[in-house]
């Protein structure tokens, strides 16, 4: 039996509508999913009991999804059953993105769940290579694509990001702690002499954990990208979902935008 641990966005609600069958849905205090009803919320402070709770309602397996922050631990709502895992989960908090959420599946691992990625249990999320819009990108498109993907593999061990938008081979923004919606919105504010056009990239970092934070675009994606100037956005191929892929196509269309799967050249 799956339980879904939801964080914010709409992503959570979609894997849940794409299933055969309604996960457990369980989601952080601090990180309540915005169209969900969740069945059961928690706090990191109380992530032993929590373990135990999901043991008793027979769940088997754990699937990660939405958007979460790393929050501030309360030492003094630490309860008995988490003060076992305490030192390891504080630990977790204090290091970067990758290294916190590979301790998290650590100790769910360890308390005895399987942790299954969303490209596993929703594989038709990831699209084939090629150009799926009517606008294709042109050579300087495909030269700022691998401009990009130099820059984030370059970037990968220092655990920053899965995006940028790069624009006439200069780098116009970097995904860092705000994520892909506010790395846009600064570039809707970009100065008049700055290149005109240009692509969101995205992919995974270099050695990323598939199974937890997986990128991924959708139709909001595409109107935000359109609404800073962009000409298009670029995904790996393989390590980039698509949410409701004919929905994406449809708006990239609509909006004179061009979706590309591209194979890594790295």
């Amino acid at each position: 039996m799956l339980a879904l641990i939801s964080g914010r966005g709409a992503l959570p609600a979609l894997v849940v509508a794409a299933l055969r069958e309604r996960p457990l849905i369980a989601s952080l205090e601090q990180f309540i999913p915005d169209e969900l009803v969740s069945d059961l919320i928690f706090r990191l402070e109380t992530l032993g009991t929590f373990l135990g709770r999901l043991k008793g309602l027979g769940i088997t397996e754990v699937c990660f999804a939405g958007a979460i922050q790393r929050p501030e631990i309360d030492h003094n709502l630490i309860d008995d059953q988490t003060k076992k895992i305490s030192k390891r989960l504080i630990e977790a908090i204090d290091m970067g993105d990758d290294q916190a959420l590979g301790a998290v599946i650590e100790i769910f691992e360890a308390s005895g769940f399987g942790v299954v990625g969303l490209d596993k249990i929703i594989p038709n999320w990831l699209p084939d290579c090629g150009v799926l819009t009517k606008k294709r990108p042109d050579p300087a498109h495909k030269q700022d694509a691998q401009r990009a993907e130099l820059v984030l593999a370059q970037l990968s061990p220092l655990d920053i990001g899965q995006g940028c938008v790069v624009s006439n081979n200069h780098v116009l923004s970097i995904e860092t702690f705000g994520g892909t919606d506010w790395m846009l919105r600064s570039i809707s504010l970009r100065p008049l002499f700055w290149p005109k056009g240009g692509l969101l990239f995205k992919s995974l970092k270099i050695g990323q954990d598939r199974r937890v934070d997986i990128p991924a675009i959708g139709t909001d994606t595409i109107i935000q990208a359109k609404e800073c100037g962009l000409d298009g956005i670029v995904v790996q191929y393989g390590g980039v979902l698509i949410l409701n892929i004919e929905q994406v196509i449809k708006k990239a269309n609509e909006l004179d935008l061009f979706v590309w799967v591209r194979e890594t050249d790295i």
